[in-house]
């Protein structure tokens, strides 16, 4: 457990490392929705081919059911039980994503630090090798990450300093995924899938539609991109 806190933490650090690189320049609008098409596409691809399979791998049954509760609840979320979360408000005239299209965002890569956490401290019960391979796998997504949130955060009209305690909240969040796989270790057989559609969600009904709205072709590929990037990633390191 030692040294899963470690490398949980320095796995952390790099999603505040993310955010901190992102505030401290001024990004304009076009690189901050380059920004944004990028993590959808990051996002999207952890969901389908990462967090999906593994969900699957754990419940065949009801692994599926459980994917498409934890969209459905983000989306009651947003459109039900609070209602200004509805598309079309809380929009002006400098910002080009809702303003709970962060909050959205966060929850979603939240759910995917959390696990990370937990993929982490789950090698390191069954061999130090594993540790060691899924702590690489996830440290080379962690700056990305942080970058995302923080551009997000910033799109939506937040402030530089929300930006960096969004990063500072994945972190955070990356950490308690460490310590809980040791209290609730079977509790990732339903958190897993349920996060996974939350992350679909939000990739795919809150991020996406943003960045299409610029004609041509050139956000589609850097959408394209994303996806690119975290498959590459696990090409060079698989879990």
């Amino acid at each position: 457990m030692g040294l899963s806190l470690l490398l949980g933490s320095l796995a952390a650090l790099a999603d505040i490392i993310g955010g901190v690189v992102l505030v401290r320049q001024n990004w304009s609008r076009r690189y901050l929705r380059y920004a944004i098409a990028l993590g959808a596409g990051f996002m999207m691809a952890v969901a389908i081919l990462d967090m999906l399979p593994e969900s699957i791998r754990f419940s065949p049954v009801w692994a599926p059911a459980l994917v498409l509760s934890g969209y459905c609840a983000i989306h009651l979320l947003e459109h039900t039980i609070t209602p200004h979360f509805h598309f079309g408000e809380e929009t002006h005239n400098h910002e080009f994503l809702h303003a709970h299209t962060g909050w959205s965002v966060l929850c979603g890569l939240a759910a995917h630090s959390f696990f990370d956490g937990v993929a982490i401290a789950s090698g390191f019960v069954l061999s130090n090798t594993l540790g060691w391979l899924i702590f690489f796998a996830i440290l080379l997504h962690k700056v990305p990450e942080g970058f995302t949130i923080a551009s997000v955060m910033l799109a939506s009209g937040r402030s530089r300093r929300t930006a960096v305690t969004s990063a500072v909240l994945l972190a955070a969040a990356t950490l308690c995924g460490v310590l809980i796989i040791g209290l609730l270790p079977h509790w990732v057989r339903a958190g897993l899938p349920l996060s996974a559609g939350v992350a679909i969600y939000v990739a795919a009904t809150d991020l996406v539609p943003e960045v299409n709205r610029e004609p041509g072709i050139r956000m589609a590929l850097v959408f394209f991109a994303g996806v690119a990037i975290f498959v590459l990633v696990r090409i060079l390191a698989p879990l």
